[in-house]
């Protein structure tokens, strides 16, 4: 089995796809010129307090404006305040009041009539670490289930302990030489510095940092040791992968390559635009007659299981509505995973009489999205036998890039 992660442009749009073998698991949308804000560090402006949310909105670039929890962020960087780079003093908290100007970074993208929201607690990401300013621990991502590697990576760590920062050991960092590690980690030290040394002296809502296009981050934050190739047919993306890679993945800049077979065109190969259609109806056919409708809402996601043309002519039926809830399990773990839902995801399977058949079909379930890069939690099965999921909202779910955009 190969894995690929395939990146093309198409007009006004670039679509990066990850594929095993020749099965999509995961598709994101991205406009060709770089106009996401997450990830950003803009110095911003408060322009309001709300006390009765203890919250604040906070003005960046474009006069956009943005959510800010004042309980939640304690620590900001102001404007205009001193800085020595040498120091490892403690933090200072901070309330924030009308007027004042500070280092905030965009962490949740607005949804329809949400705004933005930003933190103070700046975070910078690498392929190994990530940099956490206003929190002094050490964490090692849950994914990393040896013991002795969770400890060895966590001692790498402890080496640039800081009581302003502190670091968390992503998946990827398993079984890293420590050196790769080391080297890493000062690259987001000196990034942090430089920010917190010369973000606070420009203009008011002004960009400090910007985040790498989103095609990039898929490269940076995909498991790139299961990832065999990076293909692209677009020599300007090629051109910024290479860069990219040369610069902060040395190690991974040989499974770069450049397709370029004029008989059939890199998207045709892989069926990408047919998938991604797929990937958008309410309705996945099971293999065993069953059926998924899946159905986003404003609040949460509903998935159900149907069995369908399953059941017909079978008289085992609790063992059928087994077989099918076993596998729309795995099939629901990679809709999920795939058209990016998030949030509270709610599955009503199919009633199963037996107990010891609901615990394998919840233990099943819970096997399949731990394999999701992106942290999601089996939460229980509901007295009605509705099974609540959640799933960290890190970009816009698939149906809401693809409306950005000019389906043709």
């Amino acid at each position: 089995m190969s894995s690929k992660l395939v990146i093309v442009r198409q007009e006004n749009r670039i679509l990066s796809a990850f594929f095993d073998d020749m099965n999509l698991v995961q598709i994101s949308l991205n406009h060709a010129e770089n106009t996401g804000i997450l990830g950003n560090i803009y110095l911003g402006k408060v322009k309001n307090i709300v006390k009765n949310i203890n919250a604040a909105f906070v003005e960046i670039e474009g006069g956009k404006m943005c959510y800010y929890s004042m309980s939640e962020n304690r620590y900001p960087i102001m404007a205009n305040e001193p800085f020595d780079h040498n120091s490892d003093g403690g933090l200072t908290e901070v309330k924030v009041k009308v007027g004042d100007e500070l280092l905030v970074q965009v962490v949740k993208e607005e949804v329809k009539t949400k705004a933005p929201v930003v933190s103070a607690n700046l975070n910078f990401t690498g392929k190994y670490v990530a940099l956490t300013y206003g929190k002094s621990t050490i964490g090692v991502s849950s994914k990393i289930s040896d013991d002795k590697e969770r400890k060895r990576l966590k001692n790498i760590a402890m080496q640039y302990h800081n009581k302003q920062y502190g670091f968390i050991l992503r998946t990827n960092a398993a079984y890293v030489p420590e050196e790769k590690i080391k080297e890493e980690i000062e690259k987001l030290i000196e990034t942090f510095k430089n920010i917190r040394r010369y973000g606070i002296h420009k203009s008011r809502f002004s960009l400090v940092y910007e985040t790498p296009p989103n095609y990039i981050c898929d490269i940076r934050d995909g498991y790139t040791e299961k990832v065999d190739a990076f293909i692209t047919d677009d020599r300007i993306l090629y051109d910024r992968m290479k860069e990219y890679l040369t610069v902060y993945q040395e190690e991974d800049l040989d499974k770069l390559r450049f397709y370029d077979d004029p008989l059939i065109s890199l998207e045709n190969l892989y069926g990408v635009n047919v998938k991604l259609e797929e990937a958008l109806r309410p309705y996945v056919w099971l293999k065993s007659g069953g059926t998924l409708v899946i159905q986003p809402t404003e609040a949460l996601t509903v998935i159900d299981v149907n069995t369908g043309k399953a059941v017909a002519g079978k008289k085992k039926v609790q063992e059928t509505f087994l077989k099918v809830n076993r596998e729309a399990a795995k099939e629901i773990a990679r809709q999920i995973r795939l058209r990016n839902l998030s949030g509270i995801i709610i599955i009503d399977f199919i009633d199963l009489a037996s107990k010891k058949d609901q615990e394998l079909l919840m233990q099943e379930l819970d096997e399949h999205l731990r394999k999701d890069p992106i942290k999601t939690t089996l939460v229980d099965m509901t007295a009605l036998g509705l099974v609540e999921v959640t799933r960290k909202k890190v970009r816009k779910p698939l149906y809401e890039q693809v409306a950005e955009f000019k389906i043709k």
